[in-house]
């Protein structure tokens, strides 16, 4: 994931998964996620808390203030399906830059491809 661009919209898909998934009413409803950690300011042990979140502001109080708003926002539906799609073909989303900098590092295509087969060309029998 690019960090810079992705990662306050991929941590909004993650603390609402479970309300998607009508576990709970509310991602704070939720045992697991990091959600009670970033929206309180909590300390949790197991969080390591990223640079996005720390530029939500200069104290955990307001990082958590920020937070909240920023999650009970519901991500566009066009979003949600984007990073559903990366997810699910494990590739990277991100930038063009950044998917050339994974690509050329790892030696693996990191672009989504389309949804089906690929089409036969005319050519072949």
């Amino acid at each position: 994931m690019d960090s810079g661009r992705y990662f306050l919209a991929c941590s909004r898909y993650i603390e609402l998964n479970p309300v998607r998934a009508w576990m709970v009413a509310q991602p704070e409803d939720h045992p697991w996620p990091s959600y009670a950690a970033n929206a309180t300011g909590r300390v949790d042990p197991l969080l390591t808390p990223h640079p996005e979140y720390l530029a939500l502001g200069s104290d955990p109080t307001a990082r958590a203030s920020a937070y909240r708003p920023l999650v009970a926002d519901a991500l566009p539906d066009a979003l949600t399906a984007k990073i559903r799609s990366y997810l699910q073909q494990q590739k990277v989303l991100g930038t063009d830059r950044f998917r050339s900098w994974v690509e050329a590092r790892t030696g693996r295509f990191a672009a989504v491809r389309p949804v089906g087969r690929p089409p036969r060309h005319s050519n072949c029998p």
